[in-house]
């Protein structure tokens, strides 16, 4: 890519980005339809409805950049839980890691590529010189400024690893102050028991009960036994449609006769057939929920929620071997009862085992298809190829405007797009693999999203094109490195437009201006005559996890290669965590909290990337012929590993589980609680399926239908 390409892509993107700042400041200043999109939006001081919209108003609703920059960390873990703070810990990471990397990648590394003359350009027309004049290839081979690269990689693996361990700390020390200072949860009680024996003549609560009251006689509590609700949560949901359908037939009616008596165009003022309909259709279906909660009592899994009376216990219980046999009487930690995900419960080991085993495979050939569009997007880089390829588009493509377009804007277009449908995907199949908490498929989700975005969008652009044809150096591991080391820096110009496109971009458009819901709101709205209800939105960490680290992988890789993309990734950074502020003060409703178990990705992923970042270190020092300075970079990724080890012994049991002084102490405290007696009250109902519990609602209201919706997977 050329530069002039890049400056094309780079404008393209900023025009975007200022377009959806000023349509999200215009929908901040109405806020009728400020709803549509943020539903924790809280607007501060008088409302006036105006029509006018000047620069005085304007500039005023930027005010949200000031409070979501003055917000303190206490604030954020108030209003969104210490998951929220550990997310915004990632950008002040990444920022503090690419302040360094970019002081060092533009004033020092940067001049010496420029200086270099291994390509042999004409700097006269820098505008249309490719990229890598600025990179590494353009140093001379044996040069012994690349002593010079040699040592920045050591300073920053050093800094890297000195802030990890740093935040790491910070944050498992947070972790236990947040355990201190919390109030007693349900989850901190209660086990998860799966695999529970059939005993001849009892139940799986008589079976349950009896067994941890002779186990553990002067601490079990209370338990709750899983059963069968699929067929009960469907109907439940197709009658809360229906429900709200006549809710919103008879509003219809209702405003029709109040504003011009016979209804629109007699269809509404005439005719109650629909109403009686809707209202028949209630009837029956709430008849066949009673009818199903009575069989369900018949429909038990081998599963169920053990509470205990101290934390210790309940900690203890969820880490021994309860039965002779490992595969019965399995324990783990009960999440909290709104992340319980009920569907998977009455799966047996064997099918949670062959799940697992199916996602494998599903994840190599989704791996597989997305390279379709990987080759898609190299093709539109690669402008002699695709003349080759459609020799009828060579007149438009040699337009310049249309070779910048499509060269430094559109690849990077087309991976967003199709990188866009795999989440949700990610999703299904994390769902399938047995876990039983939200937070628990998400996590797994993060990691599949996380390997299959460096895979796919990385090692599948820069391995694509001739060197994908070269399967004898690609299969043999000694010359890997040195195939990284050509292929890499020439995909420079790439992820700078890939940076700017999908982080630029992405950032105004899917998270602070909420295109995706606005549109679907309105359609649903518009359409489909929905109510105005304003639907919860979540912190989708499955997906944002994996984007911004993937942008650190950019960055670091790239610091020595070609520091051209550090500001591009420090702005990314910039952008992102006044962004992100705002949308977990004022938009994102957590719906679950781990307690910072996300941190543990983060840190294994930036080893991850820094090894790699070695091995093609190693490379290139090898193709520019200073052997020497490649075999003193082999150290380097031992060095880090057992740095990683250590991090491991030392902070990683703190992410698993609260030690035993901790709990201990904290249920010494309890006992000088007078409401620690109504919590084991509400706790012996905690983990009730929210099924049972709506039809419950619902008989114990004679006129009005409490139906509450309730998820199916």
């Amino acid at each position: 890519m050329i530069l002039s390409a890049l400056v094309t892509s780079v404008g393209i993107n900023t025009a975007l980005c200022f377009l959806f700042l000023i349509l999200y400041t215009i929908l901040r200043n109405r806020p009728s339809n400020a709803e549509l999109y943020l539903p924790r939006l809280v607007v501060e001081g008088n409302l006036r409805e105006e029509n006018a919209f000047g620069l005085r108003k304007c500039l005023s609703s930027f005010s949200w950049v000031k409070r979501a920059w003055e917000a303190t960390e206490a604030e954020l873990l108030e209003s969104s839980g210490l998951d929220a703070v550990v997310f915004m810990r990632i950008f002040v990471f990444e920022l503090r890691v690419f302040q360094f990397a970019t002081i060092i990648g533009i004033f020092i590394l940067l001049p010496f590529n420029y200086m270099g003359k291994q390509l042999d350009m004409d700097f006269t027309d820098l505008a249309n010189k490719s990229l890598e004049t600025f990179s590494i290839s353009n140093v001379d081979d044996g040069s012994n400024r690349l002593w010079i690269h040699f040592t920045a990689v050591y300073i920053f693996t050093a800094v890297v690893c000195y802030l990890l361990y740093s935040e790491y700390d910070d944050i498992a020390a947070l972790r236990i102050s947040s355990f201190y200072s919390s109030k007693p949860q349900p989850k901190q009680f209660t086990v998860l028991v799966r695999s529970i024996p059939v005993t001849s003549g009892k139940s799986f609560s008589d079976s349950v009960g009896s067994f941890f009251s002779e186990c553990y006689p002067s601490t079990y509590l209370s338990h709750s036994v899983i059963h069968r609700t699929d067929k009960l949560k469907r109907l439940i949901n197709k009658a809360d449609k229906v429900y709200k359908g006549l809710v919103h037939l008879k509003s219809e009616v209702s405003a029709q006769k109040i504003s011009n008596g016979d209804g629109c165009f007699g269809i509404f003022g005439q005719k109650s057939e629909p109403v009686d309909q809707y209202d028949k259709d209630v009837e029956d279906m709430e008849r066949n929920m009673s009818a199903e909660q009575l069989s369900i009592t018949r429909e038990a899994v081998p599963a169920a929620f053990v509470s205990f009376k101290s934390r210790f216990s309940a900690a203890i219980v969820s880490h021994l071997q309860q039965g002779v046999k490992p595969t019965d009487w399995q324990t783990e930690p009960a999440p909290d009862p709104q992340d319980v995900y009920w569907p998977f419960f009455s799966a047996s080991f064997i099918t949670r085992w062959m799940c697992n085993v199916i996602v494998v495979f599903a994840c190599l050939i989704i791996t597989i298809l997305f390279l379709v569009p990987v080759f898609i997007a190299q093709g539109l880089t690669n402008l002699t190829q695709l003349e080759t390829m459609l020799p009828f588009l060579s007149g438009i493509l040699r337009m310049k405007i249309v070779t910048q377009v499509v060269t430094g804007y559109l690849p990077s277009l087309i991976l967003e797009i199709f990188l866009v449908l795999v989440p949700p995907v990610m999703i299904v199949l994390s769902s399938m693999q047995g876990h039983v908490a939200l937070s628990q498929i998400e996590k797994s989700a993060c990691i599949k999203m996380l390997w299959f975005t460096i895979w796919n969008i990385f090692f599948a652009n820069v391995l694509s094109g001739s060197a994908l044809y070269r399967l004898g150096i690609i299969l043999e591991p000694k010359k890997f490195a040195e195939l990284l080391a050509v292929s890499v820096p020439g995909q420079a110009s790439f992820f700078i437009a890939y940076v700017v496109t999908s982080g630029w971009t992405v950032i105004f458009c899917i998270e602070l201006f909420r295109l995706k819901f606005l549109v679907f709101r309105i359609l649903k709205g518009g359409l489909c005559c929905c109510s105005n209800e304003v639907e919860v939105i979540s912190n989708p960490y499955h997906k944002l996890v994996p984007r911004i680290l993937f942008f650190s992988l950019l960055g670091i890789i790239y610091f020595f290669l070609a520091p051209l993309i550090l500001p591009f990734v420090m702005i990314f950074y910039g952008l992102g965590y006044i962004i992100y502020r705002n949308q977990l003060l004022n938009v994102y409703i957590p719906k679950y909290e781990t307690g910072g178990k996300f941190w543990p990705v983060v840190h294994d992923a930036t080893i991850v990337f820094l090894i790699l970042m070695h091995v093609i270190a190693i490379g290139v020092f090898a193709v520019k012929k200073v052997h020497f300075a490649s075999s003193l970079t082999i150290p380097l990724p031992i060095l880090t590993l057992l740095f990683n080890s250590y991090c491991q012994k030392r902070f990683l049991p703190s992410f698993k589980g609260y030690p035993a002084e901790c709990l201990i102490n904290k249920d010494r405290l309890d006992h000088n609680d007078p409401s620690i007696s109504s919590f084991y009250e509400r706790l012996a109902a905690a983990y009730e399926d929210p099924a049972m519990e709506a039809v419950r609602n619902y008989q114990a209201s004679e006129t009005t239908p409490l139906l509450r919706d309730v998820s199916v997977v």
